[in-house]
This record gives C-alpha cells, structure tokens and sequence, in this order.
C-alpha cells in the first residue's frame, strides 16, 4: 500500500479509503468487522463515513471497529441530509452542524473526527454561517480538518475565499463523485482542487456497480444498487452510460482484469485524485476493489480506457478550444 498526502494537511493516507455506507445495512456487524479487517491487512487507514448512513449505524459499527488503533486510522463523517422529521434536523446551520457532530462523536465513540465533509452545499444558509461554525467545531478540537461533498467548484472556491479572508481553516479534502461514465469533474472541480491544493476522494468509481460487469450483454442482474436503490437507478439511467459499460467490460476482459478493478484503477490514477473511495458488501467483492492496486495504469492504458466515453466539454464549451482551430490559443 502507499501512502499520499492530503492536500496541505500533511496527513499520509492510503491510496484507496473504504466507504462504510454498507456497515449495518447490506453488510451486518460480522460481515463488516471482516471487510474492516481485510482493509486494515491491506494497509487502509482512510475510512469515510457519514451520520446518515444506515440511520447513523453506520458510524455505529464503525465506532466500535476503530477501539484500539483509533490514532492511527483517519477517520471522516458528514453532516447536511435530514435525521429526523424535524425541520431543523438538516442543513448547514449552526444548530444543525452543532448538534450533528456530538451525535457522530457518540456513535464513533471517539472524542474528534480527523475530517468533517458538509455533506452538501446548502442553498438556504448563508455560507458564512457554515464556515463559522465549521470554525469552531475546528478550534474546539472535535474536528481537525474540513471537507465538502457533492461542491460544484464555484462552491468550494468561494468557501475557500471566505476562509481565507477570515483566517478561518477552509476545506482541505473535497469529495466529488467521479467514474468513466460520470467525469464531469475533470472539468472544474478537478482543476480547481489541483490549483487549491485539495485533497480528492471520489466516491463511486464504480459507477454504483455500473462498471462491475454484471450489467453488461443482455441478461441484467436481477439484484443490484442500480437496481434496488432509486437513487442510483435516477443517476445511471442512461442508455448511453449502459454502451460505456458494456464496451468497458470487454476492455477489461480482453486485458485480462476485473472491471471493479480496472475502473478503480482507472479513476485513482487521475493525478488530482487523492484516493477513490470503494466498498462492498462482503470480503469477496472488496478484494477486487483492492486489486486494482496490482494493475499498472499507463498513460496509454488510461487513453484507450477513456476513449470508451465521451469527453466533457470544457467550462467554456468552445469544443475547440481542445483543437488546432481555436484561434486564441497560446
């Protein structure tokens, strides 16, 4: 396993980090103490997490797996999407934020979170609002470092300007989602983290098992995320994103790798990626994903892998800006 920096924290974490979205739902207390030991064998000391994840007993299970090496393991949680039925359980206010990372610290049985994502920009708060109380949680020693999840770029780069500008401790880990049928972040928000120095944790690089194999040919799987969770279906309901897949799977099997592996492989090696986020249901499917630490991602393997999608525009959307025919390049 190696090991990276992450953005100007100074903290080396490995190169892949482990989503326990699944502990306590499709993987019970013993099947995730197994995929927790596997990844700790492995070398993995990155484990995300967040307060909604299985109603918070996510963080639960994860709490009590941390007991005995928990300073030597970089631990994050998240904050934003509702935890009950009241009004103000949700969002990026002070009372919500406040109340949402004693809640975590309980259920993680730890006394500080290595980094806290917002879980997503909120657009009835003020910005200032979140980053002040983010500031706090900071100085009071429950969080020691900031992150946003699901930023558009001009989110992060405004909230790292309003930082800045307040010698508030701004974000310093972002986590965007990012596959080979979802790169809409190479174009600014990959570029951006680069520029800032910001570390990068993408989740789904899978494409939510999109890119596993099993939804290639003919005969679909009759269980699955892209199946069983309508959120996911709403995300990857594309028949062109089902083409990538498919042309994707006989990539990977005229090479020789496992799709899971190949596509993980795929999205850590873009050089503004600081780690890609797997995960899984039981040992047997994470193994792939910590297989694709064993494939050699070339620059010519990277190319031929991407030519399987369709390039994002750039921001500007001048294709042709990317071509002999722009007429203000330099």
């Amino acid at each position: 396993m190696k090991y990276k920096i992450l953005g100007k924290t100074g903290i080396e974490v490995s190169e892949l980090c482990l989503g326990t979205m699944s502990f306590g739902g499709q993987a019970d207390k013993k099947e995730s103490a197994k995929i927790f030991k596997q990844c700790r064998e492995a070398g993995i000391n990155f484990f995300d997490c967040a307060n909604v994840y299985e109603k918070g007993e996510s963080e639960t299970i994860l709490g009590k797996l941390i007991q005995g090496n928990r300073n030597d393991l970089v631990i994050t949680s998240k904050a934003y999407f509702p935890t009950s039925n009241d009004v103000n359980a949700r969002g990026g206010t002070r009372k919500h934020i406040m109340t949402a990372i004693n809640e975590s610290l309980n259920r993680l049985n730890t006394d500080y979170i290595d980094i806290y994502f917002l879980h997503r920009f909120d657009d009835l708060t003020p910005i200032e609002e979140t980053l002040r109380v983010l500031e706090d949680l900071v100085k009071s020693g429950k969080v020691l470092y900031l992150g946003a999840s699901n930023f558009a770029a001009w989110q992060i780069a405004k909230a790292v300007g309003i930082s800045e500008k307040n010698c508030w401790n701004r974000f310093e880990c972002i986590q965007p989602m990012y596959n080979l049928v979802k790169r809409q972040a190479e174009v600014e928000i990959f570029p951006m983290a680069v520029s800032e120095n910001i570390g990068v944790i993408n989740y789904s690089p899978t494409g939510g098992g999109l890119l596993s194999g099993k939804y290639a040919g003919i005969k679909r799987p009759k269980i699955g995320r892209l199946i069983e969770n309508k959120m996911y279906e709403a995300r990857y309901n594309d028949s062109k994103m089902f083409d990538v897949a498919e042309k994707f799977a006989t990539l990977s099997k005229k090479l020789g790798y496992s799709p899971i592996s190949l596509a993980i492989a795929w999205a850590k090696s873009h050089p503004a990626v600081t780690a890609p986020i797997i995960g899984g249901r039981n040992t047997e499917q994470l193994k792939d994903s910590i297989d694709s630490l064993k494939i050699e991602m070339t620059s010519e393997l990277r190319e031929k892998i991407s030519n399987i999608s369709i390039d994002p525009p750039p921001a500007t959307d001048r294709n042709e800006e990317n071509t002999e025919h722009n007429y203000g390049q330099r």
